[in-house]
Parts: C-alpha cells; structure tokens; sequence
C-alpha cells in the first residue's frame, strides 16, 4: 500500500471511529454526570485510576468547613457539625458502592494503615480458632505497600508471609493459612481478579480473605456481602474523586466485629473515648476500626464528593467501562502500526478492570510526550502505558481522540 494510500485508509477509519464515538456519547445515559466535574475540555484526562477529578461541589464545600465551621464555631463543631461522626457516616455513603450493609465501613487513616489493620486483625481472628494457622499468603504481583505491610504483620503475629501468583492461590492454601490478602484489580495490567471464586476457596480451607479494592471502588460492582469478603480497603480519592490523600475505608464483616482486634488500638476506637481509661475497650462494631482524630478536612471534601453518585447506577458504571475500554482496544487496533505496542490488559470482560495498559518500549518517552499535548495517563516502570478510565466523567469521543494522539505520537517518539 503506498503512502498516500496509507493516509487514505488511516482518514477514514478516524471518521468512522470518531462517528461512531459521536453516536455512544448521545446514547450514553451516564453523559450528564460530566458536568458535576472540574475538567479541561482541550484535554483528555485518563489518570482517574490515581487521582479522580475534581466535583464541582468540592470547593464551595470545603470553603464553609474552614470559614464557617472551624472560623467560626470552631471547636464546637465536633458536635454542632458533625465532626465526631464523620467517619462511619462517610462510611455508610460508601457501603453500597461497594456492596456492604450497614454498620460495616469505616473511613479513616490511609490505605496503607488499614491494610495493616485488616491484615492483623484477620490472622487474630484465624488464629484464634486454630492457633497452627502461621502463614499469610499475597499476591506476588501486589502493589508494593500489601507486600510491606504483610511482612511487618507477619513479624507481630509471629507469622510467615508467602508470596503467589493469583492463579496459583487456591492451590497454595493449606492448613497453616491464616490469611490471604489479594489486590481486586492488579494496578499494573488492570487484569480483575475473580474475587467470589477466591474467597470461597480462602474459606473452604478455613482462612479469611482480605481484599484492597483501591482499583474497583467505584469502578465496578463489588458485593463484598454477597461474596462472604471477611475484610477489606480501599482508597478514596481514584474512582471514588475525594481528592489527593483522601482517606481510606475499611470493611469488617459483621460477623467478625466482635472478633476484630485492631493493632493500632487508638482512643478514638474505644468504646468511651473521653472516659480516658487506662485500658483499651473497643468500641462496637466497626468503629474499632477508628485510631486516632480524623482528618476533618479531607473526610468532609470526600464527602462532598461523594455526591456524584446519587442516582447512580453501579451496573451502568460496569457497563460504560467495557464499552469505553473496548472502544479503546478498537482505536488502538486502527490506529496503532502493528507491533508498536502490546495490550497487556485482559480482553475478556470478566478479567478487566477500568483501566487499559500497554506494553511499548519507550513507554517513560511516549508519556511524558502524550501528557505535554493533553492525553493524561502514566507510566509504570519498565514499559507500561497505563490508563483509566472513569465512566462518571469519561466519553467516547475523548477515547478516540486519546487513542488517535497515541498513534501520532508513537510515530513521532
């Protein structure tokens, strides 16, 4: 095929894909929730997976916090605000976004810290049923921090750590498992874990599953009830937009509460934190999952943020993410000269997250490239092209557009 020939044929698949974009985003019934954000319509912002944009009820939010509540009541706004319970009022604005009833989540702390909570309290609790439970199995392609935290666990407990493939789960667990701490889905490649499977085989061999949903809150469903989940964390400020360094939730089944026994037993988990007792004594249920004050701030920020989501539909959220990666998949197929980049995220539905990578090898260079002419993802060392996709603020045609600079630039780099 010539060169002219070349450019005919790439020009008419940028009209028909573009058209076609055109079409989804005037059918798409998630389209009017773009205008609750903050975003640069001269650029494409597929970062969502790291910091979700900013929701317009934000700022004039957090503006009455600190002049109103704390400029002028002040102190008084523990109680007159609604300071002091904050954290599992947040918390219950969270609980069907990830499939919990109430009186099981928490916000407070960061992920990292949680996960330590969670981690710990689900080795006690194994262990206090059957004290020969000494191992915690990870995923070996965990975000750095779960390996970290597991190790430090394992060294309170007196426990092993095991690190193993996610396919080869249900094959390493045994009798001495204690706990199993698995990412829903993987950070680098997007790939989804089977996370109902998984727990029903954490549990048939008498273990607890925790789980880090940092990259499905607010991404896709979760069920974390129906799906028996023992514990779990997850981020705020990804799918979920509370802002950078929001705080994290925590997840404790029901069932386990009373069992639940936090390493980090701060005076803002006992059950009567200004009786200022010497000895700790939960509080119940969940808000022993609480440590220290919490981050008014922030908290109230995500609260606000988390106002996007009403009348919000999780099942059309799951079904806009397929359709906007699959777009993309397309658009890179088209566009893309073959053998210039490797898709490494899953094309099956029931193995994706909300995000697309792709293997390139001068991947640091075409990023920082994209990002200069308003394509916004990130790079994941050595060589991955990592983007988000958030369906609350994202459209069809910013996918094609997104899809079309890659090529040019991949051209260019």
């Amino acid at each position: 095929m010539s060169v002219t020939e070349t450019g005919s044929a790439h020009s008419e698949a940028y009209a028909h894909l573009a058209a076609e974009a055109a079409k989804l985003d005037a059918e798409d019934v998630l389209r009017d929730k773009r205008e609750e954000f903050v975003l640069d319509e001269d650029s494409v912002y597929l970062d969502g997976n790291s910091l979700g944009a900013l929701p317009k009820a934000v700022p004039g939010r957090v503006a009455d916090v600190i002049g109103r509540e704390w400029g002028e009541l002040r102190i008084r706004s523990w109680t007159e605000s609604g300071w002091w319970t904050a954290p599992e009022r947040i918390g219950e604005r969270i609980a069907p976004l990830v499939g919990a009833a109430p009186g099981q989540v928490v916000v407070a702390d960061s992920t990292s810290v949680n996960v330590f909570k969670a981690v710990v309290g689900a080795v006690r609790i194994a262990r206090g049923r059957d004290e020969a439970r000494d191992e915690i199995l990870v995923d070996a392609a965990t975000f750095p921090t779960d390996g970290y935290i597991a190790e430090s666990a394992a060294r309170l407990t007196g426990c092993t750590v095991r690190a193993v493939r996610s396919d080869e789960v249900a094959a390493a667990l045994g009798p001495r498992t204690a706990a199993v701490l698995l990412n829903h889905v993987d950070y680098r490649t997007g790939r989804l874990h089977d996370l109902p499977g998984l727990t029903a085989a954490v549990h048939e061999a008498g273990a607890l599953a925790v789980w880090d949903l940092c990259h499905s809150a607010g991404a896709l469903p979760v069920e974390l009830d129906a799906h028996g989940v023992d514990l779990a964390v997850g981020c705020t400020y990804k799918f979920l937009n509370g802002g950078p360094g929001a705080p994290a939730f925590l997840y404790v089944r029901a069932e386990h509460q009373g069992a639940f026994d936090s390493p980090l037993p701060g005076w803002n988990g006992h059950v009567e934190p200004f009786g200022m007792e010497s000895g700790f004594r939960p509080a119940d249920g969940s808000l022993r999952g609480r440590v220290g004050t919490p981050d008014i701030l922030s908290l109230l920020a995500l609260e606000a943020a988390l106002g996007v989501w009403d009348g919000v539909e999780l099942d059309a959220v799951r079904a806009k993410s397929l359709a906007l990666t699959d777009f993309f998949l397309r658009c890179v197929e088209a566009y893309v000269p073959q053998g210039r980049v490797e898709v490494v995220t899953p094309a099956g539905h029931a193995e994706r997250g909300s995000q697309v990578a792709l293997r390139c090898a001068d991947a640091a260079a075409v990023m920082e490239r994209l990002i200069a002419i308003g394509v916004v993802g990130d790079f994941r060392s050595p060589d991955i092209l990592r983007f988000g996709f958030t369906p609350l603020y994202l459209g069809f045609a910013d996918v094609e557009r997104a899809a079309r600079l890659l090529a040019e630039t991949l051209d260019t780099v």
